[in-house]
């Protein structure tokens, strides 16, 4: 993915992102939507096309249109969506390669709904680079205590923060040294 501070649409950029997460209250479950940032909200639309993907196998530009026409999409940052709609259809089987050895279960067994928040997590560390590695995981976390199964983002959570190492090694190891991260 490109920088996207050099775009000239309204995104907020990840700075913004990481103050709005840094900033969010530890024992929310939830924001509420006027408050969401672009960025959450179009990971937010890439799950549920994502999921209508893993479903129905519905082709992703059918998907991308119906998904588009849905109320609030207007707010979302468009182009991180269509990097992470598209991104993650495209680069399925790599992905699953990634996430396969960390399962403790197979792919079958594991809700679609979770599926989908790991190809988002795993994508992003992989290719936006912008955005931190703990944004990612806290994203992906929400998505799933949003969307997700009673303790589905407990997993979600296992799984990336066992990839993040792997995906973003000197990232990861910068927050441990200097105290913010395990």
């Amino acid at each position: 993915m490109t920088d996207e501070s050099s775009t000239t649409d309204n995104t907020p950029d990840i700075a913004t992102e990481t103050a709005t997460e840094s900033n969010k209250p530890a024992t929310s479950g939830t924001r509420k939507s006027s408050a969401k940032p672009a960025r959450s909200r179009s990971r937010e639309f890439a799950l549920q096309a994502l999921y209508q993907h893993i479903v129905g196998r519905n082709e992703a530009s059918d998907i991308d249109l119906f998904t588009r026409d849905l109320s609030g999409f207007h707010k979302a940052d468009s182009a991180h969506y269509d990097a992470l709609l598209y991104g993650c259809i495209e680069q399925a089987n790599s992905l699953d390669a990634l996430i396969a050895p960390k399962l403790d279960r197979n792919f079958a067994e594991i809700s679609p709904v979770e599926h989908a928040i790991m190809w988002i997590g795993v994508y992003e560390m992989q290719h936006c680079l912008d955005v931190p590695w703990r944004v990612v995981l806290n994203e992906c976390i929400e998505l799933a205590k949003d969307f997700g199964g009673t303790d589905g983002h407990k997993y979600v959570n296992a799984l990336l923060g066992g990839l993040a190492p792997e995906l973003r090694s000197a990232e990861v190891q910068a927050d441990r040294q200097s105290g913010r991260a395990k």
